[in-house]
């Protein structure tokens, strides 16, 4: 056999097998394309162009409704307050598991994960059975005159339990992977414990820390099930963002709903850029 001969069959296969996975290639891609402008792109251009449909001064009427004033003061007072506890949890609970070992360090790493596979809802009416008036601990939050359920406490706690993993669960694997070395290292140096944490273990993890933060935080924003149990949804007092929208499109004020849910909207996508912007600065 001559040496085209040889030739000609491995060329021919190269040649018509390169265009089939080009078809192939084109072909997911056209429909990761498509997925994607019916599933994400669709709804949201949907809601900006109801949240306008009557107008610049109609919108702008609605987002600065006392109501709806009240709604983003009130999630913003959440997060303020839930992502830098959580912050704190993670990093805490992240260094213990990861620079430690002691018994039951397994059963501290499923119960980071919990959150998770539960329910929001089941979370809101745990918190209820156990702070509400009729609930464990109810009678004796009455004779100290405090209030849980119903009220910005109750709504923090719920969010605090909703978002609790999201900074562990960045921080963990990072600490993990760089194990102790280094620590041990700053300490044979001289430096305090609050040295070697803020000069060797925040640096390594910083990144992994914000990007955990901005999970935390737009979760803390959207969540909407646990807080709709055990804030009881009182306007302009207990509703947050979403519930406020949904309050909205209950008193048939569509246009109004969809500007509140606009604003939300603009908050998720803000945290998309961050959390893009934080992979490429870790990667």
């Amino acid at each position: 056999m001559s040496a085209p001969d040889m030739i000609a069959p491995g060329s021919a296969a190269t040649g018509h097998g390169r265009p089939a996975r080009t078809r192939g290639a084109r072909a997911l891609i056209a429909l990761a394309v498509l997925l994607t402008l019916l599933i994400v792109v669709a709804p949201l251009a949907y809601i900006f162009a109801r949240a306008f449909s009557e107008g610049w001064r109609v919108y702008a009427s609605n987002i600065l409704d006392p109501a709806t004033l009240h709604a983003i003061w009130l999630t913003s007072l959440v997060a303020v307050i839930v992502v830098p506890l959580n912050i704190a949890f993670g990093i805490a609970a992240a260094w213990a598991v990861a620079k430690h070992r002691f018994p039951g360090r397994g059963i501290l790493v499923t119960m980071i994960e919990i959150p998770f596979s539960i329910s929001p809802i089941i979370a809101g009416i745990c918190y209820l059975l156990l702070y509400g008036r009729q609930g464990l601990l109810g009678p004796w939050l009455g004779d100290l005159d405090l209030q849980v359920m119903f009220a910005l406490p109750g709504i923090v706690l719920v969010t605090m339990f909703v978002t609790a993993p999201f900074v562990a669960r960045e921080v963990l694997p990072l600490m993990q992977a760089q194990g102790t070395a280094q620590e041990e290292a700053a300490v044979t140096l001289g430096a305090s414990g609050w040295q070697v944490f803020r000069r060797v273990t925040l640096p390594n993890i910083r990144w992994a820390l914000l990007y955990g933060a901005v999970l935390c935080t737009a979760r803390a924003v959207g969540e909407f099930g646990g807080v709709s149990v055990v804030s009881g949804n009182i306007r302009s007092q207990t509703n947050t963002l979403p519930l406020h929208v949904e309050l909205l499109f209950n008193d048939l004020n569509a246009v109004g709903a969809f500007a509140a849910a606009s604003t939300l909207t603009l908050l998720a996508l803000v945290a998309l850029a961050l959390k893009a912007v934080l992979e490429a600065r870790r990667g």
